[in-house]
């Protein structure tokens, strides 16, 4: 008898415990169904945004691309997120890739697309670069691409295209002056020299880089556009030959002069030679008057000749006077 009912007991309990895990079974397969039947959250999507840098920048150059360039702190930035994010999750069925710049962390490719204000968004068709202009919502959004609205808008030339020769080098003075001011904020910062000190440092780098490629480019003139006269195989005969040449005028020149001024001496003693004969000329002129003028008779006064010429010319004088007192 006591068999009989715990063999009943047993089978009871395990009639309970089937039922159990039949009924654990039902609602395990329920929730499994119920979460995989459920739709998925758009933040438990994997964001199919896509971040552009200047590593991968030329991706953008194939296939079709809407680009929008931000900065964190800009408002209006902030304002176009949402739809921004809601038009990037339709961009896999569109086929078009959706993607986004930060200015602040690239620099090179604010200055490689000229981006003057913010936010700018771009449209990108196999290379060719479009601006968009229109309004900033999703649907918008969809219907610039879908309705293909883009090929209404003028392209941006080649000469200013991203790819250019004068877009690259905008890319890298932009990533200059980003270079330049994180150095001066490490100098100023980290080091604790003043920001007069910085500025003289950098103006210093910059005047002594300037000479250092000054020189530089002067030596690559002369290396790929030589002198003619230097490159010539006669140009040092011909500098000789005109050395010697200006050495025989040089002489000639000595010559002349030489004989110029022999010629201004000779004229010089022959004038005084005349002059000399004039002043004897004189003199004897002198000497004949008062030898006529000696005595009342007109007679030449031997005595005369002993006295100095003041007393002469005393005697003149007194014989003048008894003459006019005569008359």
């Amino acid at each position: 008898m006591a068999s009989v009912q715990s063999t009943r007991m047993w089978g009871t309990v395990f009639s309970l415990s089937l039922r159990s895990r039949l009924h654990m079974l039902c609602l395990c397969v329920t929730l499994v169904i119920h979460l995989t039947s459920q739709p998925v959250s758009a933040s438990q999507r994997p964001s199919s945004l896509k971040e552009i840098t200047d590593g991968n920048w030329e991706d953008i150059l194939a296939g079709e691309w809407m680009i929008k360039f931000f900065a964190p702190w800009c408002p209006a930035c902030q304002q176009l997120q949402p739809a921004w994010s809601e038009f990037a999750d339709w961009g896999e069925d569109m086929g078009v890739n959706i993607a986004k710049v930060d200015v602040t962390e690239q620099p090179g490719l604010s200055g490689r697309f000229i981006i003057t204000s913010l936010p700018t968004i771009y449209h990108c068709k196999d290379g060719v670069f479009r601006k968009y202009q229109g309004a900033r919502t999703k649907n918008d959004f969809l219907a610039f691409v879908d309705e293909q609205k883009w090929q209404a808008i003028e392209p941006v030339s080649s000469w200013f295209g991203p790819s250019s020769f004068l877009m690259n080098s905008m890319s890298a003075l932009f990533k200059l002056s980003m270079f330049i001011r994180r150095c001066h904020n490490y100098m100023t910062d980290q080091l604790g020299i003043p920001v007069w000190g910085s500025y003289i440092i950098f103006g210093l780098a910059t005047l002594f880089s300037g000479l250092a490629l000054g020189l530089i480019l002067v030596f690559i003139a002369d290396f790929v556009f030589p002198s003619r006269r230097f490159s010539s195989s006669d140009y040092y005969q011909k500098k000789q030959s005109l050395q010697q040449a200006r050495l025989l005028q040089q002489q000639e020149a000595d010559h002349e002069a030489d004989g110029e001024e022999d010629d201004d001496e000779d004229e010089d003693e022959e004038e005084e030679e005349e002059e000399e004969e004039e002043e004897f000329g004189d003199q004897d002129q002198d000497e004949d008057w008062t030898r006529r003028r000696g005595s009342p008779e007109g007679r030449p006064e031997t005595g005369a000749q002993g006295f100095t010429e003041e007393a002469v010319r005393k005697r003149i004088v007194a014989q003048r006077q008894d003459e006019e007192e005569d008359t």
